[in-house]
């Protein structure tokens, strides 16, 4: 009876909330069996090769910013709505502009292949595989894109179920028959993406019929070339951090570091998801001007997150003996400092929205940028001197100044464009972020002290059992928002 009540309520669901849960589970897919598989490949690959593995994959976010100019960003979900009614022909022509840029940085890497080898530590072969693997991923992105916004989530959901399953498996088979296992590992990656993804390139192709238009590569170009430094600052500053280590102490130091990052990064899923529920809400009421729940929903979500990451932290050593052998073990001192800058990452949400909805990009810009030139000149000075443990550091000192930056910048746009309100209470919002990092350094101590470390994380799940019913209460609340949004 229970299980009908629960299917007869799934379809008794408008289609857009269907859709935001289908994409959401995409997101978990993606990033989940990517961490199931993370202690295969620690095991099969020694830690230099995995850091060489990671790096690579820092250049490939640099580089695919500049190959391709992010077309699948906003630029194109605002160009179908803009071009409703030629949005098949818009697609098509995003798609021959975005091939054409592929191929034409590709030629330039050819014709200077020795140099561009040298700049990246890379092999031709691995920067040939890397130009398939952009182009491939902004094929899907396109695609991907336009499911979202026709709420076709069915064939996506089937389409990233086998490719996020297929992919780690082909390319630990790749890994196992191998000398160079960083190479192999890549060409397996891209030989699934090329299999998978082509096709969706000559479907939209095929439905719009327009390679080049002069209008809509003029209007993409046009509108993303400015957010490229914001868009190359993001990434920087979440990747600069792996090359740099690599380029100044070593790969197999970049590998632990990796491995730390990637763990600390699995409570971002929840701040994601968090994220997306309030969006909706909060962009309805920056526009009624009617912004006085957001205080409660912000520090509510915020001891969440916060109380989330502190678990992460608490947990450390015992994860990366799940995750990795004992050669990644001081992977456990880089965890907290990472862990708390993705609790400061889930900040920069509240107080940006603001911006997105007044449409001050410039002001993101401002904040990005700053914060990324930052993180590499402090990651140039200490981990020179202190190794790459530093990365951390400077990777969290990088996100509160980002994080102030925003709240600075919503303030201004609040004092212009809402009066003179106060949304967020500054002190209180410092006393959770101060209460949550000390927290945090607190239970790091206490890695040193397992007993007491294991007592510390009995009594919060204790704690946790008995406030269950409270817990249930705040997450329908969270629920509700989506259903107002």
């Amino acid at each position: 009876m229970a299980k009908f009540d629960i299917k007869k309520r799934y379809q008794a669901l408008p289609v857009h909330v269907k859709a935001s849960f289908w994409f959401l589970v995409c997101s978990v897919l993606q990033k989940g069996i990517s961490t199931i598989t993370m202690p295969i490949f620690t095991r099969i690959s020694t830690n230099a090769e995995f850091g060489q593995f990671s790096v690579y994959n820092s250049w490939m976010g640099i580089i695919s910013v500049f190959v391709t100019l992010n077309l699948f960003y906003g630029v194109y979900v605002q160009g179908l709505i803009k071009y409703e009614n030629e949005k098949d022909a818009y697609s098509s022509s995003l798609q021959g502009l975005t091939l054409t840029l592929v191929g034409s940085w590709t030629l330039v890497y050819l014709l200077f292949h020795n140099f561009w080898n040298r700049i990246f530590s890379l092999t031709t072969v691995q920067m040939l595989a890397m130009m398939l693997m952009i182009w491939t991923s902004a094929v899907f992105s396109f695609w991907a894109a336009e499911q979202r916004v026709k709420l076709n989530y069915i064939q996506m959901v089937a389409l990233i179920l086998i490719v996020s399953v297929v992919r780690p498996a082909v390319a630990i088979l790749f890994i196992l028959h191998a000398k160079d296992k960083v190479t192999a590992r890549i060409i397996g990656l891209v030989l699934v993406d090329v299999i998978a993804y082509t096709g969706l390139f000559f479907v939209q192709m095929r439905r719009g019929r327009v390679f080049y238009s002069k209008k809509f590569w003029k209007y993409a170009v046009r509108f993303n070339l400015p957010l490229i430094p914001h868009y190359l600052s993001s990434v920087v500053l979440s990747s600069a951090d792996r090359i740099m280590i690599d380029r100044i102490v070593g790969a197999s130091e970049a590998g632990i570091y990796s491995l730390a990052y990637s763990v600390s990064l699995l409570m971002s899923l929840f701040g994601a998801a968090l994220s997306q529920t309030m969006e909706p809400w909060m962009y309805q009421k920056i526009k009624e001007k009617k912004t006085d729940e957001f205080p409660g929903i912000a520090y509510l979500t915020l001891m969440i997150v916060g109380g989330l990451n502190l678990l992460l932290i608490a947990a450390a050593p015992e994860i990366v003996t799940i995750f990795a052998p004992a050669s990644y073990h001081d992977a456990i001192w880089v965890i907290p400092p990472i862990a708390m800058s993705v609790f400061f990452t889930y900040s920069y949400d509240l107080f940006a929205k603001f911006a997105f909805y007044y449409e001050k990009t410039k002001f993101i810009m401002a904040a990005s940028v700053t914060a990324s030139i930052l993180n590499v000149i402090l990651n140039d000075i200490f981990i020179t001197r202190f190794g790459y443990y530093a990365a951390g550091y400077t990777t969290l000192v990088c996100y509160i100044l980002y994080i102030f930056g925003h709240y600075y910048f919503m303030k201004r746009i609040i004092n212009k464009y809402m009066g003179d309100i106060t949304v967020y209470n500054g002190k209180k919002l410092i006393g959770i972020s101060l209460g949550f990092m000390a927290s945090g350094f607190i239970l790091m101590e206490l890695y040193r002290m397992p007993v007491l470390r294991y007592l510390v994380i009995l009594f919060v799940c204790a704690v946790a059992f008995w406030k269950r019913k409270r817990l249930t209460e705040i997450i329908n609340q969270l629920a509700r928002l989506k259903k107002k949004g």
